[in-house]
């Protein structure tokens, strides 16, 4: 996994070494001395993760934390604080500043390594979104209101359950729940899509470092909770069980003494990166989805319409069977947009789409293929069904007139143009032939009065 990691410390030999340690695990860093350098190169550099001591000479490493997590451009990069302290109120100021993690130092390389993967993990799905989702010269959308979530304490001991619900129901505003092992496994094993905790809080129980661990890999290898963040308390924060759980997926590990407020401040981070990973993969899911559908009609757009075409065809070749293409156009539809205007041409195709697709069955196909035109695709239909189809729509949209925007009522009429493979007759298909006849037989529609149907046959 490569990187730029930017390293913020103003005693040389540990930048010489952290530089060292990072180099040879193929990351590339870039060194600052003072905190205000180390925001000057952050900004300039744009780092994939900063490495930032936490006592610096001209301002403090919470300063900085503070700054980095109000500049829109830098706030996404995750910063792991270091720090020579082992009191908790130094870790409490640093996570309530911003920080991700907290490392002491002098850290183990495997830990420190293991964390810096972990996080980069994470951050690889928000630069994709900020790189590839958002249109350029448009700020990220505000974040709506987020409403509570679920964090699930993950224990069977019942006092280790009371006391850890006790501690954080007074430090969060979120539902806490207490789930067995066997429960948190009924979770993962739940349906994709199902309702299921933000955030996993696995206690070690009686010191067993090793099935926390592997309940972690479990958590984070199913589909339903492998976007939920886990954090491990317990001994598994410790040593090379630390490391471990890094890569195995978890997202947190805490030492057993962790305090209350250090547990909460924790789970917020967690629950704050959590959030950002599930805006970025909507985000996503919304491009995917405007790849394929028309935004005003709702229907399947023409990219998305040639390729089901294609393989609605082969299947039809495979069974033998028949399969009809209408190509649908509305008549006269610029003299709607002249007399009354783009809104009242946006509000007939919205409704010639709806009127359409009502009268289609549910395996059809309709897509939007250009700005009046329509095309239909009717698998295991002959010329007989294919004819009824195609009356039943002209008669769809010139039984009733629309209404306008204004009030007003329009009558639409279409012109269809149909063509249906020959299969039945040992004809081979193929699916620009059988468009190609569909479009002649619509320009014959026009052609002789509009609001009526033609029929061809593909041609070999």
């Amino acid at each position: 996994m490569s990187g730029r990691i930017l390293i913020v410390d103003d005693v040389a030999t540990n930048r010489i070494v952290y530089r060292a340690r990072l180099a040879a695990a193929f990351y590339e860093p870039v060194l600052a001395c003072d905190g205000e350098s180390g925001l000057a190169l952050a900004l300039a550099e744009r780092p994939d993760l900063i490495l930032l001591d936490i006592g610096l000479p001209d301002i403090s490493g919470y300063e900085v934390l503070r700054r980095l997590r109000g500049d829109p451009r830098l706030r996404d990069i995750p910063v792991i604080a270091l720090t020579a302290a082992r009191d908790s109120e130094t870790r409490l100021r640093a996570f309530s500043a911003g920080a991700d993690d907290v490392i002491v130092k002098p850290a183990s390389d495997q830990v420190l390594l293991a964390r810096v993967r972990n996080l980069l993990r994470t951050r690889a799905e928000i630069v994709f979104s900020d790189a590839e989702l958002q249109p350029a010269g448009l700020a990220e959308t505000a974040a709506a209101f987020e409403p509570s979530a679920t964090v699930a304490v993950v224990t069977g001991q019942a006092e280790v359950a009371r006391q850890l619900q006790a501690d954080l129901a007074g430090q969060l505003r979120d539902r806490l729940v207490v789930l067995s092992r066997a429960q948190a496994l009924a979770e993962a094993a739940a349906a994709q899509g199902a309702e299921v905790p933000d955030v996993f809080i696995i206690h070690d129980e009686d010191g067993d470092a090793g099935s926390s661990l592997r309940l972690v890999s479990e958590l984070k290898s199913n589909l339903a909770t492998r976007h939920s963040a886990v954090c491990v308390v317990g001994r598994a924060a410790e040593g090379d069980e630390a490391a471990i759980a890094f890569d195995l997926g978890a997202d947190d590990v805490v030492a057993p003494h962790v305090t209350a407020t250090e547990l909460a401040l924790r789970t917020r981070s967690l629950l704050r990166r959590k959030r950002q990973g599930d805006r970025t993969r909507a985000r996503i899911e919304d491009n995917l989805r405007l790849a394929m559908i028309d935004p005003l009609t709702g229907l399947h757009n023409r990219r998305y319409a040639a390729q089901a075409l294609t393989t609605i065809a082969a299947q039809a070749v495979e069974r033998g069977r028949d399969l009809a293409v209408m190509v649908v156009d509305l008549d006269r539809f610029k003299v709607v947009n002249d007399q009354h205007g783009h809104a009242a041409g946006d509000a007939v195709l919205a409704e010639v789409a709806r009127r359409l697709r009502a009268n289609l069955r549910e395996g059809d196909l309709l897509a939007r293929i250009g700005g009046e035109e329509f095309l239909a695709v009717l698998p295991d239909s002959a010329t007989p069904e294919a004819r009824r189809v195609a009356e039943r729509l002209c008669a769809a949209l010139d039984a009733r007139p629309i209404r306008l925007p204004s009030g007003l009522g329009l009558t639409v009429t279409v012109s269809i143009g149909v063509a249906v493979s020959a299969l039945a007759e040992g004809v081979p298909l193929s699916v620009d032939a059988l468009v190609e006849q569909a479009d002649l037989a619509l320009l014959e529609s026009k052609g002789a009065g509009r609001n009526q149907v033609t029929y061809r046959k593909s041609a070999a």
